[in-house]
């Protein structure tokens, strides 16, 4: 198949962008989104022209590293599909794609593609941890956890840190990714000694990292290729009650 694609080019943080025209000739159906883009810098490469600049690491949808912007969606019109997932066969011969960087103030752009994700790491160094000792797996094993808990902690373990959810949201909240973040580790006996604590200062940090408040407008459930529920949102809300209880 042939595409036109416009495509976000950015030198660095400190330059504007434009979207750029390039045409995608030849494209199995069988490629993935990514396996795509590579074809396209191969032919930019010969031309000696800079190729585009992304993200990728597994290509498995486990990592969370690919996300753009496909088409005014994070991740592209597939539900529950990362961008690397995301395959041609979905697009139609003749079709013209539209890739943009994800847009959040919290997630400046550092070369085409490619945003500053470390607000999210700063928000998990702030509490998204124990610091109960279990020793070794037996040790671990040997805590009772029970299956609606166990559930519900693998629910929210499943978020992957892409930050679709914040780049979908009207307000550019993290409310979805710290929400899942928290409720994993409330759910479990581990987690909640220090629940009180970390509920109040990932959501500190959160707002410091020039995050948006949440609007409800589900944006973020809609679009999170993990399927991560806005009920999580409601937990954060509810141990962060908890925890400023007199």
């Amino acid at each position: 198949m042939n595409l036109t694609l416009y495509v976000w080019r950015q030198k660095n943080s400190n330059n504007k962008g434009k979207l750029v025209q390039y045409e995608a000739h030849d494209i199995s159906s069988d490629m993935s989104f990514l396996e795509m883009l590579d074809v396209v810098n191969e032919g930019l490469i010969k031309r000696g022209d800079n190729p585009i600049a992304f993200d990728s690491d597994c290509r498995e949808g486990i990592c969370g590293m690919c996300g753009t912007v496909i088409n005014g969606v994070p991740h592209g019109p597939r539900k529950k599909t990362t961008v690397c997932q995301l395959h041609m066969r979905h697009f139609k011969d003749g079709d013209t794609i539209y890739i943009e960087p994800f847009r959040a103030k919290a997630f400046p752009v550092l070369k085409d593609l490619i945003v500053d994700r470390g607000a999210f790491d700063k928000i998990i160094q702030s509490g998204g941890y124990i610091s109960a000792h279990t020793g070794g797996v037996p040790d671990g094993n040997t805590i009772l956890v029970p299956k609606h808990d166990a559930d519900l902690a693998m629910d929210a373990a499943e978020c992957i840190g892409c930050g679709a959810c914040v780049a979908a949201c009207p307000n550019g909240s993290a409310m979805l990714f710290t929400a899942a973040k928290v409720s994993h580790l409330a759910a479990l006996p581990q987690g909640r000694i220090e629940a009180a604590h970390r509920v109040c200062v990932m959501t500190e940090e959160m707002l410091a990292q020039g995050f948006g408040n949440c609007g409800n407008h589900y944006e973020c459930q809609t679009v999170c290729p993990k399927d991560i529920k806005v009920r999580f949102i409601a937990k954060l809300n509810r141990e962060f009650i908890k925890a400023n209880l007199p």
